[in-house]
């Protein structure tokens, strides 16, 4: 199983930090969580396959981590020879086949019906799908009111990722123990708000959860002026990584 980190970025527009999106190769899954604004030109950039992708997965319905969904779609349609033929899997929470609605709305019936099978799966928090030789899980996180967390396992590995997540211990329980925790790390506290993680509390649910690796991502400006490692590291002492876009990890067991 490996990670690419794509974007690690914010609505906040980065010259060097793109909008969510996080590239999971998983068996014979080709897994792309979240789809924010740069995450077509971080696919070309860094050399990834974005022909064999099987699956979108979003987290929650704010711009910044769906909006080259379309693009992506599109691409599939006239950006390849021959056009692509497999079908694309879209799984998302509770809304998520509305969202698709109201951009082809938008853009035009391309969006759900591009001349290959747009598969929409709409997984409640709790649930899980089969990925091939990899599973995905999902749980509810404190953002918006549809906005969850997943895992994705294969073998004895287990990555999660929180998307936009506030505090809370329930996720941390919930992640306990898993191999790779990438996890949002939005604002300092002098900016805290309920609805984003301070490091302060990326390192309380990294002491909770006690991932193999933490990995911190989803980097308003503000947040880059204060130490964020001598924060997290108040609380937790494992590994650690403040991501930058092509960040990558692999695991071969």
């Amino acid at each position: 199983m490996k990670l690419t980190v794509l974007g690690t970025g914010t609505i906040a527009l980065s010259p060097t930090r793109s909008c969510s999106a996080y590239y999971v190769e998983a068996g014979d899954a080709r897994i792309l969580m979240d789809c924010g604004s740069g995450t077509c030109r971080r696919l070309a950039e860094l050399g990834i396959p974005w022909q064999e992708l099987t699956h979108v997965v979003l987290t929650h319905f704010h711009v910044d981590h769906h909006q080259d969904l379309p693009t992506l779609i599109f691409a599939g349609k006239y950006g390849m020879l021959p056009p692509r033929s497999a079908p694309l899997t879209i799984v998302g929470p509770a809304g998520t086949a509305s969202l698709l609605e109201r951009l082809a709305a938008a853009y035009g019936d391309w969006v759900t019906s591009p001349g290959y099978e747009v598969r929409i799966i709409e997984l409640e928090p709790g649930g899980s799908i089969d990925l091939g030789q990899a599973r995905l899980g999902s749980t509810k996180v404190p953002h918006t009111p549809e906005s969850v967390a997943y895992s994705i396992v294969e073998g004895v590995r287990r990555i999660v990722y929180s998307g936009d997540t506030g505090f809370d211990p329930a996720f941390a329980a919930w992640a306990r123990g898993c191999d790779l925790l990438v996890l949002e790390c939005s604002l300092p506290k002098a900016m805290a708000i309920p609805e984003h993680l301070m490091p302060e509390e990326c390192g309380e649910i990294g002491r909770l959860a006690e991932p193999g690796m933490l990995v911190l991502t989803h980097l308003y400006p503000p947040v880059e002026m204060v130490d964020i490692a001598s924060l997290v590291r108040a609380q937790y002492a494992g590994p650690l990584v403040i991501a930058r876009d092509g960040w990558h990890t692999e695991f071969t067991d």
